[in-house]
């Protein structure tokens, strides 16, 4: 066995036995893209969770408008 890496999307609120969770999440790769949806029955204590990251900061976007020709209405 090995650990995966996974990016919960959600805890249900399903009926479980102490000190457990159902999660819902995408499988990452090792470059982080989603491979796989999983629900995961998992004991609560046995959790990594990793500091929330800082938000990418997005290049910024400057809009041009549009080269507009001449219109010909008929």
């Amino acid at each position: 066995m090995r650990p995966i890496v996974v990016r919960v999307i959600r805890v249900l609120d399903w009926p479980t036995y102490d000190g457990w969770l159902w999660l819902d999440g995408y499988q990452l790769s090792a470059k982080g893209a989603a491979v796989a949806r999983r629900t995961l029955f998992v004991m609560s204590a046995g959790l990594i969770w990793p500091d929330t990251p800082a938000p990418a900061a997005r290049p910024s976007t400057t809009r041009t408008p549009a080269g507009r020709g001449p219109v010909s209405v008929r």
